[in-house]
């Protein structure tokens, strides 16, 4: 069993665990499938909406994407998030990103 078929099948277990679901969404980023990804990613965002982490690399799926304008929606929506609840960190990385989109 690979490391993906692993972790869908703990997702069973507990259908709304957010790090597992970013974790799926990684896997499908390392082999190069954006589509699979994304659509974990955005799991993530309706699942729990402050899990700030999700915001940047949903952003960067989607700029590789080639969709610039929905990576730019997601990055602000991530920076609002993010100064809700205070994450310092990930709002510095979210305004950096957009700033290098916006720049592109």
């Amino acid at each position: 069993m690979n490391r993906l078929e692993q972790l869908q099948a703990m997702l069973q277990e507990d259908p709304k665990d957010s790090f597992l679901i970013f974790a799926i969404a990684k896997e499908y980023e390392k082999v190069g499938d954006l589509n699979q990804a994304i659509t974990y990613y955005e799991k993530v965002v309706k699942n729990d909406s402050n899990y700030t982490g999700v915001y940047y690399h949903l952003g960067a799926a989607y700029a590789e994407n080639g969709r610039k304008e929905r990576a730019i929606e997601i990055y602000n929506d991530g920076i609002g998030i993010c100064k809700e609840v205070g994450d310092q960190h990930a709002l510095s990385e979210l305004k950096s990103a957009l700033m290098n989109l916006e720049i592109e």
